[in-house]
This record gives C-alpha cells, sequence and structure tokens, in this order.
C-alpha cells in the first residue's frame, strides 16, 4: 500500500516540485519507505522523474520564491520547460523491496506513467499472458503489470484486476490523465475539479496542502452524516473535494473536463438454484482461494482474529499456509460494564481460536479512558468523517503494526453473506419500492431523523441546505439497480445492494485509514472478486434462514449467513460457528454515562462547539439528558457529534492535532507463546 498523489494544469503554469512533496509529506505515514515525484511537460512530451527534491533545491525555494509564487515554480533542469502535469508517491515494499519497485514507474518508452496504490493478486497470471504477448518486465511488482495491461486494453484493463487499487495513469500518446479505483472501494481516491487545475490524492489531507484550496463545510453532506452517520455517492464533508465511486474510472484531457466509467458495480441476483450442496462446496472452496491468494507478501503478514466467524475463518486458511500466524485482537475492560454490552469483550473467543489454531497470538485490553487520548489523531486520519466507534480499530492497527506490514482482515462478510438478519427483516415482506424506501430509509436514518433536523441543526445551516433532501440520496444510491419498477423480486437483494454501496464502502474507508496511520497493509479476503461473483448470484433462502441447524433457540441474529456457516463445517468449532453477531465496539453506551461522562458533556457542551452555530445548544442538552438518564440510547449519535468537534477544529480551525499522548490506562500487548 502507498499514498499517491498529484496535480494536473490547464492555465499555462507548472507544477511546483516543492508542491508536490508537501502533498507527499502530509500523508508520509501511507508510505515510509520510499518517495518518487515525476514532472511532465505534455506539449513537449518531456518528463523529469526524480526521487526526492536536494537540500539545495529546498533551500533555493525557500530563499527566492514566494508563497504565493510556489505552484509556479518549475525546476531548474526544466530549461524553460513548463511543466503541466505532476505525480507523487510514497512506498509502502510490500512486493518486490528493490529499488526497481520505486514509482512513478514508466514502460519502457516512457510513454505512460503510473503512481499507484494497492496490491493485484492476479498479477503473476496476467504477468504471463502479457509476456507471451511480447511485453518483458524489469521488475517483480504488480505495478509493472498494471502498466503493460494497459498497453493492451487501455482504460478497460481494470475490468481484468482483481485486488484492491487505485490508481493515476499518464498516457502521453494521448495527452490524458486516467484514474481509477477498485470494484468495492477498499482504497481512497480524492479528487478537486479547479477552474485552472485537476488535483487528486489518496487522502484529502494531501489536497489541502496545496496552496489557494478552501477548506469550506459541504453542508449537505454534514446533513447526510448526521442523518446516516455517512456519506454518500461522491460527496465528502469537505466543499468540493470528491470520492471517486468505487469501480469507477476518469479520464481527463487538456480542457480539464473529466469523463467518467462505471466499470463494475454489485450485481445481486439469483439464478437457477444449483442446490445446497454445490454452494456449500463452491463457497468453501472460494473462501480458501480468496485466503490463499492474499497471502502474498516479501514482508511480514497476520491477521486480525476476534473470535467471530470472519477472522476466524481467514485465520484458518491462512494458518494452513503459515503455521505460525501472527494474530491480533484487542478487547475491552468490562468489569464495571451491565446489560447486553458486558459480552463484547471477545478476547476469551479470541484466544480459544488462537490456541485451536496455533498462532503466535497478541492482544490488549482497551479502557473506557483511552478514547480521548487517541480520538483528536483517530479524527485527523479519518479526515472523511463515517461510521461509528472506530478508535480500538486504530488501536489494533498499532498493535499489528509493531509486528507485521500486512494484515488480514474479516471486513465485509456480513454484508456478502447476509449478516444483518435484523435489517433485512424490515424489508422482507416489501412489494414495492415505496414499501422498501419507508422502512430502509427509516432504519438507516441512525442518528438524527429528517423531521429533527430543523430542531438539530443551526438557522444558517437550514438556510443553507433548503431544498436538500437525504432521501433523495438515499434514492440516488438505489438508482443503480433498475429500482424504475414498482414491485420487487427479491427485496433482500435489494438490501444488501444498498448496504455494500454505503455501509460496507464506510467500513472500508475506516480500515484504511486506520491502518494506513499505523504504516499497516491491511487485506480483505472476504471480498475476493470471484467469492463476491459467486454469492451475489446464490439465491437468498440459502443466505439467510430463520430455521437452521445453527439456530436451534429460534435466536432471529442467527438467521443470517446460512450458507457460510455450512460452509465452515467441520473447519471451524460450532461454537463459532453458531456465534451471534458481535460488531467491534467497546461498551460505549456504558461509558458514556459512566466513566466517560464528564468527557462527553464538557466536549459538547464546550463554547467553542456550540459557538459554531452548526447545532442548535438545546438539542445538544437535550440528547446528553435523555443519554445519560437511560431514557434513551444515543450513543452513535455522541460518538458522532465528537468527532465532527475535532474535525471542525483541526480541518476548518486549522488547530494541529495534539500528539497522542500515552494513555496511563492501556495494557499493552501481551504474546501468548
Amino acid at each position: 500500500m502507498c499514498g499517491i498523489a498529484g496535480i494536473m494544469r490547464f492555465d499555462g503554469g507548472s507544477v511546483s516540485p516543492l508542491l508536490l512533496k508537501s502533498m507527499c509529506d502530509a500523508m508520509a505515514h501511507r508510505g515510509p519507505d520510499d518517495s518518487g515525484y515525476l514532472l511532465i511537460d505534455s506539449k513537449s512530451r518531456e518528463d523529469y522523474p526524480y526521487r526526492e527534491l536536494t537540500d539545495t533545491d529546498l533551500e533555493r525555494v525557500r530563499s527566492e520564491v514566494s508563497a504565493q509564487e510556489i505552484s509556479n515554480w518549475g525546476p531548474s533542469v526544466g530549461n524553460g520547460r513548463t511543466w503541466d502535469v505532476g505525480f507523487g508517491h510514497r512506498r509502502l515494499s510490500i512486493i518486490d523491496l528493490s529499488p526497481a519497485g520505486h514509482q512513478p514507474m514508466s514502460n519502457r518508452d516512457q510513454t505512460i506513467w503510473i503512481t499507484y496504490n494497492g496490491e493485484i493478486y492476479n498479477y503473476l497470471s496476467l504477468r504471463a499472458g502479457l509476456k507471451e504477448r511480447g511485453h518483458t518486465f524489469s521488475s517483480r511488482t504488480d505495478t509493472e503489470a498494471i502498466i503493460h495491461l494497459y498497453e493492451e486494453l487501455g482504460e478497460r484493463c481494470v475490468e481484468k484486476l482483481d485486488g484492491i487499487f487505485a490508481f493515476a495513469l499518464w498516457d502521453r500518446r494521448n495527452g490524458r490523465l486516467f484514474l481509477a479505483r477498485d470494484r468495492f472501494g477498499a482504497k481512497p481516491l480524492y479528487y478537486k475539479q479547479c477552474s485552472d487545475s485537476f488535483l487528486f490524492a489518496s487522502e484529502v489531507k494531501a489536497i489541502l496542502a496545496v496552496p489557494g484550496t478552501e477548506r469550506k463545510l459541504n453542508k449537505s453532506a454534514l446533513v447526510e452524516y448526521f442523518t446516516f452517520q455517512n456519506t454518500f455517492g461522491e460527496e465528502t464533508l469537505f466543499d468540493g473535494i470528491r470520492l471517486l465511486a468505487p469501480g469507477t474510472s476518469v479520464i481527463v484531457g487538456g480542457s480539464g473536463a473529466p469523463s467518467r466509467r462505471v466499470f463494475w458495480d454489485f450485481s445481486y441476483h439469483s439464478t437457477v438454484d444449483m442446490g445446497l450442496e454445490y454452494y456449500i462446496e463452491s463457497v468453501r472452496g472460494a473462501l480458501q482461494k480468496a485466503v490463499q491468494k492474499q497471502l502474498m507478501s516479501d514482508v511480514p503478514l497476520g491477521a486480525y482474529l476476534s473470535g467471530g466467524m470472519d477472522s476466524s475463518c481467514i485465520a484458518a486458511f491462512a494458518t494452513a499456509a503459515i503455521p505460525r500466524l501472527m494474530t491480533f485482537t484487542d478487547g475491552f475492560d468490562v468489569r464495571n460494564v451491565s446489560g447486553f454490552e458486558s459480552a463484547f469483550d471477545e478476547r476469551a473467543d479470541a484466544e480459544m481460536m488462537a490456541s485451536s489454531l496455533g498462532t503466535e497470538h497478541y492482544q490488549m485490553v482497551i479502557h473506557s479512558g483511552d478514547m480521548q487520548y487517541a480520538l483528536p489523531k483517530v479524527v485527523w486520519h479519518l479526515e472523511d468523517l463515517r461510521m461509528g466507534m472506530s478508535y480500538p480499530n486504530y488501536y489494533i492497527a498499532r498493535l499489528a503494526g509493531k509486528f507485521v506490514k500486512v494484515t488480514l482482515s474479516g471486513t465485509g462478510g456480513d454484508e456478502l453473506f447476509g449478516g444483518y438478519p435484523w435489517r433485512y427483516r424490515l424489508v422482507e415482506n416489501a412489494r414495492t419500492m415505496e414499501d422498501f424506501e419507508t422502512a430502509y430509509f427509516t432504519y438507516w436514518s441512525r442518528l438524527v431523523r429528517e423531521e429533527d433536523h430543523s430542531q438539530f441543526f443551526g438557522e444558517e445551516i437550514l438556510k443553507d441546505v433548503r431544498g436538500f433532501s437525504p432521501r433523495d440520496s438515499f434514492r440516488q444510491v438505489l438508482s443503480g439497480r433498475r429500482t424504475e419498477r414498482k414491485s420487487l423480486d427479491d427485496p433482500v437483494k435489494l438490501a444488501l445492494y444498498f448496504e455494500a454501496k454505503t455501509f460496507l464502502h464506510g467500513l472500508l474507508m475506516l480500515e484504511d485509514k486506520l491502518t494506513m496511520a499505523h504504516s499497516l497493509e491491511s487485506r480483505v479476503p472476504l471480498l475476493d472478486n470471484a467469492l463476491i461473483d459467486l454469492v451475489s448470484a446464490i439465491p437468498t433462502h440459502h443466505l439467510i434462514r430463520h430455521e437452521s441447524r445453527w439456530n436451534t433457540n429460534g435466536d432471529g441474529n442467527l438467521a443470517g449467513k446460512f450458507i457460510f456457516r455450512e460452509a465452515m463445517d467441520g473447519i471451524l468449532p460450532d461454537d463459532i460457528i453458531r456465534k451471534r453477531k458481535q460488531g467491534f465496539s467497546p461498551p460505549e453506551q456504558n461509558w458514556y454515562k459512566g466513566p466517560l461522562m464528564n468527557y462527553v458533556s464538557e466536549s459538547l457542551l464546550d463554547r467553542r462547539f456550540l459557538g459554531t452555530g452548526i447545532f442548535q445548544p438545546r438539542y445538544i442538552r437535550k440528547i446528553l439528558d435523555e443519554h445519560l438518564s437511560g431514557r434513551i440510547n444515543h450513543r452513535l449519535l455522541i460518538w458522532s457529534l465528537l468527532c465532527f468537534g475535532w474535525w471542525h477544529r483541526i480541518f476548518l480551525e486549522r488547530e494541529p492535532p495534539v500528539a497522542e499522548e500515552p494513555s496511563p490506562f492501556r495494557q499493552e500487548s501481551i504474546l501468548r507463546r
């Protein structure tokens, strides 16, 4: 994994090497192993690749060029050239650690250049086929395979890639910039279309490093976020900065007007029923292959292990190839936690699986006081806020990053195999789009319902978003599924489609940002291309069964992932297969009312927070009162408000995120030998 950035100018000015460096330095955590840059003169068709600015170059820029002129400064070796395209790269070396893997990388005649972030798991087979067609290679990297595949297929090369990726490619032959993002959006790619330029990067921070980039709140996205705890489509909280949609490519030519193409979308459908036994064997085989092909690495590799079925499945198949696989988990201090949250600590189940598989297991304990020490850094890394409580993800990534550079994650299993049956029950009897929309829009309005917006948001926000409705955003997500028909053949499949496009995408963004915060690559075997294609065509009644041998006590939460449970029979212990769905979340409802009560109250009632005018103070006080009294559980909304408070301070008020302080509560890693 890496960090990529770049600029294409249309105003006749040159891209500044110092500016490219600033963009890449803003996300140095994504690639601490190497850096590289490229300047291109599209008119003369001349390129200038370099590894780093020398001290002499930097001193010259600082002493001779004003801040206003930096964006027009070109290298002294330019001989009067106008460098109108620039690429930057920060490398996290995983495959081919040699200098041959340096980026930006080109083909032999330097007509094609690429800056790339990701892993292509089928690159060896692609490479073999390309060699048969006469292509020659100078490295063992998957990066080079993309370049040669593009030479053969042009923009359709992305349809052959099996993996997670985001890249930008310059084609000197036609003077075009080509950007693409993987099928389900595991790797981020942000962009900003300006009047005189086009900017792109793996993280928003890199785009904000460009002088003149306005830091402005996207108020429509704000309303979406505080409705769904997510933003849909390409919108982000930063006005004018967009996130390229998964499965999408963009071409930017000399005019600056981008043209888009969706090369892949989720397609949940039911084909002819091939029978239960066929699907059990097919799913089991596809799972094994998915894990095996994602074990490729020239650096230490490990896996998260929570004790749930998803991570246990991955660890079980991985240990067949890596007997002493390193596994990682974090649990929660639940000594003073009551109610259903007392079961949130999964360390015992993880230890049991680790012992059964013989892994080298590491774990840590998260205490209630840990959140406030990590929150500013977590928000700085997340930048594009989405989803619920995530600081445990930050901590476990830091733990894993001490021992490995690659980790396997179980993200995607529930969204692919139907792991949320309580949600599907809301829509399984829907016969029209109106029925579906009414039920699912209401459910996913998980923070503040649309009818309460007038009490929640401040007057200026309400004024500026007049005419905008989150319901329209909800409908737009479904527009990709030919929902113009009034009748619904399979509402559960439509629910799976919606969640893959929204909820899963948010989880993947969280996964990327908080692992890369610790220079750690995360892979998601349960979102393997072949596995997705297989499972998305399995009839719904093989995914969800309210009555099965795994659900002998009538627990509705065990109705989901039926085919997955059957496929894991004999591979995982029955207790793990029968285990109820447990999200990776701390006991926040209890903690907000107990040990974190003062921190939450002081943060949300602070004059600085309320003084932004974004929220109505009366409603914030109402939320706190209802939660602390136990009348209503507002844990999701409280987390989002805490995050947004720091987001506003860091990104709009430009307050530097304080260095993460060592928490006095945390118990550091424990090695189970």
